[in-house]
């Protein structure tokens, strides 16, 4: 077997992309999105067509209505390749505002529905912020299930998992991005490699502690930078992959052994946390890098949700 089809044997294979064309080669279960991959996907000339058609058939509506209306059609079309999920982002600019977060996861969900997709088929992406968190809370007790993004600490996995989000999406690549650059010419690329380097062991400490409190929560190493990332968390509940780095895996057919495992996880020696508001914000603000990535992110994802409204109005 190539190290794909060996990776499929321990972990959900996701696909990273708004390119839903490139799905069917490497046959994963699910997909994600984010307003940056679709903005990259509808300046293609394949995809360009979707836009155009999603903003003629809802001239007259607000902005913020076509927006999702946009994300939910490409959503539908990787929903016809792949036999699992899909992940649909809420806008970044209402990260901090937990009540519009919860009515625009509603909308979207309500847009799916409306196409006949069940609400198993569907997960509402929201940042990790305090706020993001408890809307996650309040949806998941509607039975409308969340991808918690840009999460990049402990403290934030912990108030996922106590909020009973279905998933969240650790960002292996953010945080050897920080690492990374903060250590500048004094980083050894060599030994910060496979279970040293900084995202992976942040994703394997987080897997370790949701297996040892049975916490339901499915993790989902995310945002990879190597093969190596990749390979040091097989057998993680999923890992959402790039195309290229899914064809990289395609083609090579060295070996590629589980390395986190649930058994060893239980056993363990490490502690209960928990953490309120006063207490999840000052971990936050303590962990310079998650704070300096968090709101890194919520930037990025918000100015291509702002492109994406500029490419709207100009065919409107």
């Amino acid at each position: 077997m190539n190290q794909l089809e060996q990776l499929k044997q321990s972990t959900v294979v996701v696909a990273d992309t708004g390119n839903f064309k490139e799905l069917a080669a490497f046959a994963p279960r699910d997909a994600t999105t984010n307003p940056s991959l679709i903005l990259k996907a509808v300046q293609h000339a394949d995809y360009a067509p979707l836009l155009t058609e999603t903003v003629a058939a809802h001239r007259g509506a607000r902005l913020d209505e076509v927006l999702d209306e946009v994300l939910v059609r490409f959503g539908m079309e990787i929903l016809k390749v792949v036999p699992g999920r899909v992940s649909t982002e809420v806008d970044a600019r209402l990260s901090f505002d937990c009540a519009a977060t919860v009515a625009r996861a509603r909308r979207i969900m309500g847009l799916y529905e409306a196409r006949g997709i069940g609400r198993d088929r569907v997960l509402i992406k929201i940042a990790s912020t305090w706020e993001g968190i408890q809307a996650a809370r309040i949806l998941e007790h509607e039975g409308i299930h969340c991808n918690l993004t840009l999460l990049f600490s402990f403290c934030q996995a912990v108030a996922c998992g106590e909020a009973g989000v279905r998933l969240i999406s650790p960002f292996v690549g953010r945080i050897y991005d920080w690492y990374k650059k903060s250590a500048g010419s004094q980083w050894d690329e060599a030994a910060q490699s496979g279970a040293n380097d900084p995202g992976v062991k942040s994703v394997t400490q987080i897997y370790t502690y949701y297996k040892k409190f049975d916490i339901a929560t499915e993790v989902m190493g995310a945002s990879f930078r190597n093969l190596g990332q990749i390979q040091a968390l097989a057998g993680c509940d999923l890992l959402t992959i790039s195309p290229d780095l899914l064809a990289r895996l395609q083609a090579s057919e060295e070996p590629l052994p589980r390395v986190l495992d649930p058994e060893t996880a239980r056993n363990a020696p490490i502690h209960a946390a928990t953490f309120n508001e006063p207490s999840f914000r000052f971990a936050l603000n303590e962990d310079a890098m998650a704070t300096e990535k968090l709101a890194e992110g919520i930037r990025a994802f918000a100015a291509d949700a702002g492109k994406l409204d500029k490419m709207i109005e100009g065919l409107a």
